[in-house]
């Protein structure tokens, strides 16, 4: 079966990043996308274009919606998406906070729905390699994971500058960083902050967030989320008997590209890869009824927990 996927939304992911790679995806097809432009809809190539979001969710031909409208919607048409019948594909973060990625799971759960976070870097072939690496002990025990995702943003009227609508560095681009906790600690089940600096933006978003914290008691991790810093991606694994990090290749968004990975000294590579197909096949596979792997929804629960537990907490400048 081709599972036929609708889109909510036909902004720079969805037209760059996930049309191509649903067109290119074995099992998947771009039958219809729904945004405020019908134009722009039509140049993602699907085989219709529907007026309305609402309209969009009617049409019985569509299997799933992959949605990437504003954080601040996401709650509003992943519950409309799940209730219509689909499964949804949603844009990190999935949740403005833990309340509403749980209440999306629930209501996935109740209406016997798949509900699955778009952190396509996740689905990177690299990416579980050091999940791999650091789950059988290859490294020693984890001590240290250092990590940072940083640009220097020219933004301008965009919803990632508004405190309502979601916006903000730590949500933005911490996300990934949190999910790395989680995906290296089998969960972070118990996270302590030690060190926090924030940086306010005119607009009222975390322009940068620098944070140091203790996970399960015996791992330090250090991450830097930024909108304001020079460009810079990175990811290091220290462990009690060696190191991994990410060599050519952007740390958490490398794409289309060859990349490798440092392993105790040893170069390992990997051949150009695009995750985002990666992401969409392996979804498909598992709404077909097939085996595949998608991010659990324990892990997208936790890490709007961790990122709340930041947010909330107060600085020394506060």
């Amino acid at each position: 079966m081709t599972v036929n996927w609708g889109f909510l939304g036909a902004g720079f992911v969805a037209s760059r990043g996930l049309a191509p790679a649903v067109h290119a995806s074995r099992g998947a097809h771009l039958y219809t996308v729904a945004s405020r432009d019908e134009k722009r809809s039509a140049t993602l190539e699907p085989e219709r274009v529907h007026a309305t979001y609402d309209d969009l969710l009617v049409d019985e031909s569509v299997d799933a919606v992959y949605i990437s409208l504003s954080n601040s919607q996401h709650i509003e048409w992943v519950t409309k998406s799940i209730e219509a019948g689909k499964h949804v594909l949603c844009e990190k973060p999935l949740g403005l906070n833990a309340k509403e990625t749980e209440a999306m799971f629930d209501v996935a759960t109740n209406n016997d729905r798949l509900l699955i976070e778009a952190v396509w870097g996740r689905w990177h072939p690299r990416f579980a390699r050091m999940v791999d690496i650091v789950t059988r002990g290859d490294i020693g025990d984890l001590e240290h994971i250092e990590t940072a995702f940083t640009f220097t943003s020219e933004m301008t009227d965009n919803y990632r500058l508004s405190p309502d609508m979601g916006g903000g560095a730590l949500l933005d681009v911490g996300c990934y960083q949190a999910h790395a906790w989680v995906a290296l600690t089998q969960g972070a089940t118990d996270l302590s902050i030690t060190e926090l600096a924030r940086t306010v933006g005119p607009t009222g978003i975390d322009l940068t967030t620098d944070v140091n914290v203790r996970i399960n008691h015996v791992t330090t991790a250090h991450a830097v989320s930024s909108f304001a810093l020079p460009s810079n991606q990175q990811f290091i694994v220290r462990g009690s008997n060696g190191q991994i990090s990410t060599e050519s290749g952007e740390a958490f968004t490398t794409w289309n590209e060859a990349s490798s990975l440092l392993v105790n000294g040893v170069r390992e590579d990997f051949p150009v890869t695009n995750a985002f197909v990666e992401m969409v096949e392996n979804v498909s596979r598992v709404i077909d009824g097939d085996s595949g792997w998608v991010v659990p929804s324990a892990d997208s629960i936790r890490v709007a927990q961790i990122l709340d537990v930041i947010a909330s907490t107060k600085t020394n400048q506060e």
